[in-house]
């Protein structure tokens, strides 16, 4: 899996298509991810002891699939494939395809 947390992506199909956003977690069994303000839902949360002043209706962002994302690269700004290519210390690094530019 090429996209790990704190990327920046952009999301290519559904309705929240050209929305980009942060990632904020990423679940690699299942092949998903969870983006900072994409593809939100509504909780409809009762009063509790836990939440004691909270019920109504809660927003709260859900898994997306992790294909139908790309990672936006810092360097170009736009999305883009991930390779992965030794540095010059021998370690593979990811790059952007487009500028080559090392993605951290």
């Amino acid at each position: 899996m090429r996209i790990r947390s704190q990327d920046t992506v952009m999301v290519i199909s559904g309705n929240d298509k050209g929305k980009r956003g942060r990632v904020l977690s990423v679940d690699r069994e299942a092949g998903t991810l969870v983006i900072e303000g994409v593809h939100r839902i509504t909780r409809h949360m009762r009063r509790s002891q836990r939440n004691p002043q909270g019920g109504g209706r809660l927003q709260k962002e859900a898994p997306i699939r992790l294909d139908k994302v790309m990672l936006v690269c810092p360097g170009c700004a736009r999305p883009t494939r991930v390779g992965r290519i030794p540095n010059a210390e021998g370690k593979r690094v990811r790059v952007c395809r487009r500028c080559k530019t090392e993605l951290g």
